[in-house]
């Protein structure tokens, strides 16, 4: 192999995208907003497998950014949850109504419950940047 001297190094590929998510309508700072990331249909909108999801938890404000870095190329979801007593889950009303704020990407509708995957899924492209806007939503 020959080098030729004074050629440029080679670009260093980028090691995944930035996925920048803009969150509005969050109705009080109380709480967190927890967000998951996924690219596991059957992980969401839970996203309990740590081994695909991204997840920030942040001190809510109006609006709120978030950025997810380093994503590999795929389709996701988002879910995001305003915990507004910080106990780490969404507390429902008679089992059924969430109580505090969520929200999909997409702005994904809900229909006696969570969006499916593919409502929400967006595609991640290497080396691209993604912006979303997310509103919340309150049923109570």
């Amino acid at each position: 192999m020959t080098l030729l001297a004074g050629a440029a190094p080679s670009p260093v590929p980028p090691k995944g995208s930035i996925v920048v998510v803009t969150v509005l309508g969050l109705r009080n700072d109380r709480g967190t907003l927890r967000a998951c990331m996924t690219d596991e249909a059957s992980d969401f909108p839970k996203c309990a497998s740590p081994r695909h999801d991204i997840s920030e938890s942040i001190a809510p404000a109006n609006p709120v950014t978030l950025t997810f870095k380093d994503v590999a190329p795929g389709r996701y979801a988002i879910a995001l949850l305003h915990d507004e007593n910080n106990n780490g889950k969404m507390d429902r009303a008679m089992l059924v109504i969430p109580r505090e704020g969520f929200g999909f990407s997409r702005d994904a509708k809900v229909k006696m419950g969570p969006p499916k995957f593919g409502s929400a899924a967006f595609d991640v492209v290497n080396g691209q940047s993604e912006h979303l806007t997310i509103h919340m939503r309150y049923l109570l």
